[in-house]
């Protein structure tokens, strides 16, 4: 169940999600999550993005998740302790082992994924730090998540994106995609094939957060064909089609959502 719940927040890391209320009551002993009420997705990269409206201190942001999902088992295996072993001792130091193991699964789990949206099929000792720093390139443009993973799908076959897809410049990410070049060098499959497995994981169309919104108001005045379009295109997310383009475009700034409410 603990490496469950550490891969599973790792795999939605990976597309940007947040969950929002990621508290013990909302985490069960299959390894799932409940809940989703205040959810959301990123669209400007931020780790300390946070959304839902009860979340005042950042206990609930976007990067502070694997280590909730810890907290949740350590408070879990608190109330086991009794049935884990009849030595008190032997109980605690076996939920502890546990427990400490999940940092190192949830790393391994987000590195792989990154890997994979990186387009890279071997690893290297220096992967996690690549991607580190691409995050942290992202962070300082407030470049949006999905698109700039998006954009790399291309740029992975010889093409510069460009239009929706144009990835930012900055000294700090031109740095980044000339070390991430060297490292593709290095990587053994063609630039067609690395091409095609980055678009079977970052998708083009996530269900944003102001587009969610608009389906919503919608539908409070009788009006569904707002979120049958929305729920179309986020069933088919790595489509980025021109049917997919007006799901793709990031929030003007007057369109942003700020705060999500449970219930929604």
């Amino acid at each position: 169940m603990a490496r469950r719940q550490a891969v599973l927040v790792a795999q939605w890391q990976h597309v940007g999600f947040i969950h929002g209320v990621m508290n013990t009551d909302n985490t069960t002993l299959s390894g799932e999550t409940i809940d989703y009420g205040p959810c959301a997705f990123l669209d400007d990269y931020d780790p300390g993005k946070v959304f839902s409206s009860i979340d005042r201190a950042g206990r609930y942001s976007f990067a502070n998740q694997p280590a909730l999902v810890r907290w949740n088992v350590a408070r879990l295996a608190e109330t086991l302790l009794a049935v884990i072993d009849d030595d008190a001792d032997a109980a605690l130091a076996g939920a502890s082992a546990v427990i400490d193991a999940m940092p190192a699964w949830s790393t391994a789990a987000w590195l792989d994924g990154m890997r994979l949206k990186l387009g890279l099929s071997s690893p290297e000792d220096g992967d996690q730090a690549l991607a580190n720093d691409l995050l942290e390139a992202m962070h300082a443009v407030a470049a949006d998540y999905t698109l700039v993973f998006r954009a790399l799908c291309g740029l992975a076959e010889g093409r510069e994106p460009e239009g929706l897809l144009a990835l930012p410049r900055s000294p700090a990410f031109d740095a980044w995609r000339t070390r991430w070049a060297e490292r593709l060098a290095r990587d053994p499959r063609t630039a067609v094939e690395r091409a095609a497995a980055m678009r079977a994981v970052n998708p083009a169309v996530i269900a944003r957060n102001h587009r969610v919104h608009e389906a919503l108001v919608a539908a409070e005045q009788g009006e569904l064909a707002t979120f049958e379009a929305l729920l179309a295109a986020i069933r088919r997310p790595f489509d980025d089609g021109p049917g997919a383009q007006p799901f793709m475009v990031p929030p003007e700034l007057s369109q942003r959502v700020l705060q999500t409410f449970c219930g929604t």
